[in-house]
């Protein structure tokens, strides 16, 4: 909330609980790590707002898996992107 870029990384072997730690699911208690944080950031931008603050983000959501790369945020169809790892 302070002009900081930040990352959130979630390593670890399959099936130990990753995607579910950081989306969850469904919703007050079962919510994971990014529901709640963009949550509370909204709730802090809107009030800051309203004290004459001014806002821009930017939010991606990545998934890593076997060096293919996915926008999980995006609509449609995902373009896997092969990345080398040197």
């Amino acid at each position: 909330m302070d002009g900081y870029n930040v990352c959130l990384f979630s390593y670890g072997q399959t099936g130990s609980g990753k995607t579910h730690t950081m989306t969850g699911s469904g919703t007050g208690q079962m919510r994971g790590i990014i529901p709640r944080s963009i949550e509370e950031v909204g709730k802090t931008k809107a009030k800051l707002e309203r004290e004459g603050w001014q806002y821009e983000m930017q939010v991606s959501y990545l998934e890593i898996y076997n060096e293919k790369i996915r926008d999980l945020l995006r609509d449609g169809k995902f373009d896997e992107v092969k990345h080398e790892v040197k």
